[in-house]
């Protein structure tokens, strides 16, 4: 997998990910490649240079700034290391769970929103969501390299066995509780819908309430992921 941009590429050596072969643009020289290239000497990662028509081929067309970096797959985790991250930071769960986003845009500024407020993890469905791949990666901005995401077969299953850990499931839908009128210090987690679809009837069934971000505008309903960074900031704004 190829991931790009500077800092997304900074942040995976920050990370100590193992970046197999680093691709510099020619003649591009200032602060923030400097560094990169003092991350790789590190690292030991063997560096090419080659001109901006490999980068773009490289990167899909992606805005890579002059760096590409040729890494392992994403390294996904199980619903556990969520749990035990919180554990080990002596914290109230707090974790999003993804029905069935399809946009890598979208997915990337989630879990660049998630990282920023302090969630232990995210966790996607296996089939009909995306991937992390190179455009969330990029998306995010380094976030996934210090972010827990865990892929599992059956969201519901998942919300099941975390109601019976005793974790609050909240759904983010219409005709629910404004999240600022609603208890969100304990542990929680909360489900984000598809960008189309919304979260399924079935899924939402399973959750214990439901949230509802007031609006006032003509427009009445939010992106993802914009939905998922204000519930998120009231989560954290309560905790701290």
């Amino acid at each position: 997998m190829y991931i790009f941009g500077r800092n997304p590429v900074k942040e995976a050596y920050r990370a100590g990910k193992t970046v197999d072969k680093l691709y510099l643009q020619k003649g591009e020289f200032d602060k923030t490649l400097n560094s990169v290239r003092s991350l790789a000497k590190e690292a030991r990662t063997v560096v090419s240079y080659c001109d901006k028509a490999m980068l773009d081929k490289l990167s899909n067309g992606g805005n890579h700034q002059g760096v590409v970096a040729a890494v392992t797959d994403f390294d996904y985790c199980d619903l556990q290391d969520i749990i035990d991250d919180a554990n080990i930071k002596d914290e109230p769960l707090l974790i999003v769970l993804l029905d069935g986003i399809t946009d890598p845009h979208n997915l990337g500024a989630i879990i660049r929103s998630a990282e920023c407020f302090g969630a232990h993890g995210i966790v996607i469905p296996k089939h009909r969501s995306v991937s992390v791949n190179d455009t969330v990666i990029k998306v995010a901005s380094g976030a996934t390299e210090h972010i827990k995401v865990a892929k599992v077969t059956n969201l519901n299953d998942t919300i099941r066995e975390l109601k019976e850990r005793n974790v609050w499931v909240y759904a983010t839908d219409f005709d629910g509780k404004a999240p600022n009128t609603v208890d969100l210090n304990g542990n929680i987690a909360i489900v984000i819908g598809s960008e189309g679809e919304g979260i399924h009837r079935l899924t939402k069934e399973l959750c214990d309430d439901v949230l509802t971000i007031p609006q006032y505008g003509m427009v009445n309903s939010l992106n993802a992921s914009v939905a998922a960074g204000v519930v998120l900031y009231e989560a954290v704004r309560q905790r701290k």
